[in-house]
């Protein structure tokens, strides 16, 4: 299979760019992608950026974070929703940057997920988007479409990934995150996928979106 070819025909159907995109495009620090990351969790990319600039606008630095009172670091994440979670998981990242890689961040996956909460996807985004280094970030987007369309066959982000850096040249790694999360938000959709406007179709095994209201169809039944 062609991964490079689907990958150049997804590109070609999507619209916009992912707020992490848009932080490389900005040149971003690494800093500030990896806390960006960090409020991504489990919210839309308009509720992440619009929390980013609020945050950014107040603190830009590991020490002026780490030092910020907590009550102000969750009303300037608020939007990014679990606003107490997150802003104390990003105080503490702040410190442990300062204290353990002397207020840098390290462009390796180890220490990366040495900081406090962060997992393999986390620390896959900051390679990625921070430092341009070849990782293949799965998230609840990356996972799905892939296991959609049978590139692989797991039930565990963590075993996708393994089974994706497999199958996929190591030259488009970076590249597939960023692709797949829109192309997941905007056509191959948890519930509604829109197979009919699929730039990818004759490549996929299923028609999901048939194969979704079966599904729907038989619940109301019972």
């Amino acid at each position: 299979m062609n991964y490079e070819e689907i990958l150049n025909k997804i590109e070609k159907s999507l619209n916009g760019i992912s707020h992490l995109n848009e932080l490389v495009i900005e040149k971003e620090s690494p800093f500030k992608i990896l806390i960006s990351t960090i409020l991504s969790a489990r919210t839309k990319d308009a509720n992440t950026r619009a929390a980013t600039k609020e945050l950014f606008s107040r603190f830009k630095t590991p020490e002026e974070i780490a030092n910020a009172d907590i009550s102000e670091l969750e009303r300037l994440v608020y939007k990014a929703g679990f606003y107490k979670v997150k802003a104390a998981r990003i105080k503490e990242v702040s410190k442990t940057i300062l204290d353990k890689f002397n207020g840098v961040v390290p462009n390796d996956f180890k220490n990366l997920k040495s900081l406090p909460g962060v997992g393999a996807k986390t620390a896959n985004c900051v390679l990625v988007y921070a430092f341009n280094i070849p990782a293949i970030p799965v998230d609840t987007h990356v996972h799905r479409v892939t296991n959609r369309l049978e590139w692989v066959k797991t039930k565990m982000p963590e075993a996708t990934e393994a089974e994706l850096k497999k199958i996929i040249p190591e030259n488009q790694w970076i590249r597939l995150n960023g692709l797949f999360v829109r192309f997941g938000q905007q056509i191959c959709l948890p519930l509604n996928p829109k197979c009919s406007t699929c730039p990818i179709d004759p490549d996929c095994p299923k028609n999901f979106s048939m194969e979704i209201e079966k599904k729907k169809k038989g619940k109301k039944k019972k």
